[in-house]
């Protein structure tokens, strides 16, 4: 380059420098783009991918899913056909009456039922009932009795529960056995089929 005349070689350098601003401009205005443009493609493809392989996993759990949908269904409506309906009033004493008969409590008083608004969710497809009971019974019977009818009937509580000595002969006379009970009263509140 050093024999080349002055005006060749400026000529060269601006070729050169030419060549070089346009090869640089055709990267960042055209493959630069055209490169985030694939990164892009790709990662979309990659998540709809992604979103297909979760879709199908799905699908293939759908028979799973329905089963479960059929069971739980089976279950309500078991559990629907022992709640309240009817005669609410001998439905409740009927099934106290059937259940008590482990335990040694004596409910003679049973409230007729009071309506009421269960209150838990909105728009819930039932509605509730209060009943007030009234017995006597040993601490331990009642309280088994108080535990066990709450396992035995998820759709129904027992509630404001109100604990006091029996009346007895002069607070302290009869029998050992009367001394030792408890008069309780008590309210059950059942969910009433729809």
């Amino acid at each position: 380059m050093k024999n080349l005349p002055k005006e060749k070689r400026d000529r060269i350098i601006l070729i050169v420098l030419g060549a070089t601003a346009i090869v640089v401009g055709l990267f960042y205005g055209v493959i630069s783009p055209q490169r985030k443009s694939l990164e892009e493609s790709s990662r979309k493809k990659i998540e709809q991918e992604n979103k297909l392989t979760s879709a199908e996993r799905l699908i293939g759990n759908t028979s799973q899913l329905e089963q479960k949908v059929e069971q739980a269904i089976t279950h309500l409506k078991s559990i629907e056909t022992t709640m309240a309906s009817g005669d609410m009033y001998s439905w409740v004493i009927q099934t106290v009456n059937a259940f008590k008969q482990n335990y040694e409590v004596d409910i003679p008083q049973f409230s007729r039922e009071v309506a009421a608004e269960v209150g838990m969710f909105p728009r819930f497809p039932y509605r509730a009932a209060v009943f007030h009971l009234r017995g006597t019974g040993r601490y331990r019977d009642v309280g088994r009795f108080v535990a066990d009818f709450e396992n035995a009937f998820p759709y129904m509580r027992i509630q404001n529960v109100e604990l006091e000595p029996a009346a007895g002969p002069a607070n302290g006379g009869g029998s050992a056995d009367t001394r030792e009970k408890l008069a309780f009263k008590m309210e059950i509140v059942a969910l009433v089929k729809p």
